[in-house]
């Protein structure tokens, strides 16, 4: 019988092991980069809000929503965080803050990620440097860190997403792998529905990595089957509740139909969903919003999706995971290209995916460097990239100073907390309080509480809210607790009209009793009347 083996003694030889050393440090760098201050910074924005609302809702209410769900996403990602805060002992407490709970479930998710990442360009053929490569830009770039901290439901999307990837690389044949992957790229879609994208790479994949297989036809057949069975399991629900159809069959986007919420609607209302800019808003989200936080991840992405198509022109028969690869950031690319609704954090599928081509291109280009050398050439480069200023660590301040990026010691949130805690400790508990959807939860789960505190979206258009408890009318406002963000987005809602009635109870009959302004931050509360 062998020796007993010390846990040490395990894991030393663990790391012995080819690329386990780097994919353990690709991991712990994923850790610090994404944990380091992520409760103080970014601000915490209105999706965190809503999010972290409907998983209060499902916890405390047994509800997919506070208000009326109406099928705007899947629940998948909301479930998961009821479900993360239902285990933890002060539940949505437990860090202190609700939407802070929640971002440690999205570190959780990024390590996960990190990892998955890490095998996944590894089994296409990057080997370990191409991995550690990969999960370097996956782990640093500012545009990574700053949208993987915030509470989205993409993040959860892409744990999913790169699983059901990772699973399809490690095992070819086995018809449990294979359905294990499709169930994961289910839970995918039913998270955050434009997974839908990545269709084409994975089937693609699965096609292409059972071929010549004697249960290819399983393979195949069963991966489809999991991979339907969250989506079925969704449209039945709806079908349960008599929301799958919209009454009378109307599908008139210009009169939609008043008795019940339905799915089928939803959907094709989110298909023909256009913005007044069409493409010019991707160009301009790239030029204002992501190329302004990190362009270098987006540029070399670009140019090695088609290095790696290059590579795999080369060799098709060996080198089916580049392909793969390229397919992911051409689906994704085509998404957010098209001309349709786009918002700034819709970027966050393409990180990994950009991440793992370059991962690729660069495992391929080690290849031909001399071994020896190889180590030296990739701490050259991922020193170069942490410490030149305007990199992804050091940058320089409004007074041309070096220091850290703002992602490791602004504190921001901490604003948003005295504005919680003013009203907590100002306005009576009955009020009736219109404010964003970043500060729902903490006056709906912490004492005291504020049970007529509403989004100033569910004012304007949740006639439950609208129309039975403020009735269109300033009279019936108490208070208006604003940010900047949240009055722009107001703006930005009204083409409408609907959200004029809030708007003039500000301006024409509010008065400021606590604001506080720091950089471009402004918060306010306005006593609405007398």
């Amino acid at each position: 019988m062998a020796p007993d083996v010390s846990m040490s003694e395990r894991v030393a030889l663990w790391l012995r092991r080819p690329g386990n050393g780097l994919l353990l440090l690709s991991l712990v760098s994923g850790a610090v980069t994404h944990g380091v201050n992520m409760f103080r910074y970014p601000l915490y924005i209105t999706d965190e809000g809503i999010y972290v609302q409907q998983a209060w809702s499902v916890v405390r209410e047994g509800t997919l929503s506070p208000y009326t769900y109406f099928y705007d996403h899947a629940p998948a990602g909301w479930l998961l965080m009821a479900a993360w805060a239902n285990v933890l002992p002060g539940q949505f407490q437990a860090f202190g803050n609700e939407i802070n709970t929640m971002r440690v479930l999205m570190l959780i998710a990024h390590v996960i990620s990190s990892g998955l990442l890490f095998g996944i360009v590894r089994r296409f053929g990057g080997g370990a440097l191409g991995g550690f490569a990969a999960c370097f830009l996956f782990n640093v770039s500012p545009l990574a860190v700053y949208y993987q901290r915030q509470v989205l439901l993409d993040n959860l999307m892409v744990m999913w997403l790169l699983l059901a990837v990772w699973l399809v690389a490690r095992s070819r044949e086995r018809v449990v792998t294979a359905m294990a992957a499709g169930l994961a790229f289910g839970l995918a879609i039913v998270t955050k529905e434009n997974a839908i994208f990545f269709v084409p790479a994975l089937a693609y994949m699965v096609h292409r990595y059972a071929r010549g297989r004697g249960n290819r036809r399983f393979v195949t057949s069963f991966w489809w089957f999991a991979l339907s069975a969250p989506i079925a399991m969704y449209l039945a629900f709806a079908q349960l509740k008599k929301e799958l159809i919209p009454s009378g069959f109307n599908f008139d986007l210009d009169s939609p139909p008043a008795n019940h919420v339905s799915l089928l609607y939803t959907i094709w209302w989110q298909i023909n969903r256009s913005g007044p800019e069409g493409r010019n808003l991707f160009l301009r989200l790239m030029e204002n919003s992501w190329l302004a936080r990190d362009p270098y991840i987006l540029v070399l992405g670009a140019i090695a999706v088609v290095g790696v198509l290059m590579l795999w022109s080369q060799d098709r028969q060996r080198r089916t995971g580049y392909l793969v690869a390229a397919l992911m950031a051409l689906g994704y690319g085509f998404y957010m290209v098209r001309g349709s609704i786009l918002l700034d954090f819709y970027v966050v599928p393409l990180i990994p995916v950009l991440a793992m081509n370059i991962g690729l291109l660069y495992g391929s280009l080690m290849k031909r460097v001399p071994r020896s050398a190889r180590t030296a050439v990739t701490v050259g480069v991922v020193s170069a990239a942490l410490l030149i200023p305007g990199g992804y660590f050091i940058t320089r301040n409004t007074e041309r100073q070096l220091e850290a990026h703002d992602l490791y010691h602004l504190a921001v949130t901490p604003l948003q907390e005295e504005q919680i805690r003013w009203v907590r400790e100002n306005i009576p508990t009955n009020s009736r309080l219109i404010i964003d959807d970043d500060i729902w939860t903490a006056l709906h789960d912490r004492e005291p509480y504020f049970p007529r505190a509403h989004s100033h979206f569910k004012a304007a258009s949740d006639p439950d809210v609208r129309d039975k408890l403020f009735r269109r009318s300033w009279r019936n406002i108490d208070y208006v607790v604003v940010s900047n963000k949240m009055r722009a987005a107001m703006e930005r809602n009204n083409a409408g009209g609907q959200e004029q009635w809030i708007l003039d109870a500000i301006d024409l009959h509010g008065r400021v009793v606590w604001e506080l302004h720091r950089g471009d931050i402004h918060l306010q509360v306005y006593k609405i009347g007398d």
